[in-house]
């Protein structure tokens, strides 16, 4: 599972499906309608506001409009209804490792996207997430 802290316009079509989907898969657990992936380490910083569901909804959203402006269909009555206006916190350390991770990624399955974001050092973050000084998550996996 991977809840991006980068804005999912450098997304290629793969990750954004790939972040949709994730992005749902998160929002069940937090509803506590599954059983699997309840302690995966990217839910950490959703558990940690006053309302996950509410959270991890609004990052949905944003996926969804990403979504629209590529005229993908994702359907936005999965979203739960309830979204917060809040951001949360994420460090440039997280924000910039996803960066590096992503575009081994896109490296490999998207060169063609990997070009247009080659002049990108630092990348925008989802809307959801508010930048502060700090480095890498404890939670982050170390080899991935």
């Amino acid at each position: 599972m991977r809840l991006w802290t980068i804005h999912p316009k450098y997304l290629d079509a793969r990750g954004l499906v790939a972040a949709w989907r994730e992005g749902l898969l998160a929002q069940k657990v937090l509803r506590g309608a599954t059983t699997g992936y309840r302690h995966h380490p990217q839910l950490i910083r959703f558990r940690a506001q006053s309302s996950p569901v509410a959270a991890v909804a609004r990052y949905l959203e944003i996926l969804r409009r990403e979504a629209a402006r590529r005229s993908y269909g994702f359907d936005g009555s999965k979203i739960a209804r309830r979204r917060t206006t809040r951001r949360i916190a994420e460090t440039e350390g997280q924000l910039l490792y996803e960066w590096r991770h992503l575009k081994r990624k896109l490296r490999r399955r998207s060169p063609q996207i990997l070009a247009k974001w080659r002049g990108v050092e630092k990348p925008e973050a989802h809307p959801l997430f508010r930048i502060v000084k700090g480095a890498i998550r404890d939670w982050e996996r170390a080899g991935s």
